[in-house]
């Protein structure tokens, strides 16, 4: 029979201590990016076809522009 504790097993300290964050502070590097910007991953594959974040945005302004002239002539 398991044996019962005050904390359930979901709340258990499993961190290794050379990961220890006692010392870490809560977005402490948010303030550098801009408010409207939006991060995401990339897959590796797609992150290599990119050399940097210009390209990417120019892509997928591309990817846009072709998409409303393709509904604009249906």
């Amino acid at each position: 029979m398991p044996t019962k504790t005050n904390e359930p097993a979901k709340y258990k300290d499993t961190m290794r201590p050379e990961y220890d964050m006692t010392g870490g502070v809560r977005g402490k590097y948010a303030k550098r990016f801009p408010q409207d910007v939006v991060m995401v991953t990339l897959a590796p594959d797609v992150a290599a076809a990119f050399p940097d974040a210009d390209a990417v945005n120019e892509a997928l302004r591309l990817l846009l522009k072709t998409a409303k002239k393709v509904v604009q002539a249906a």
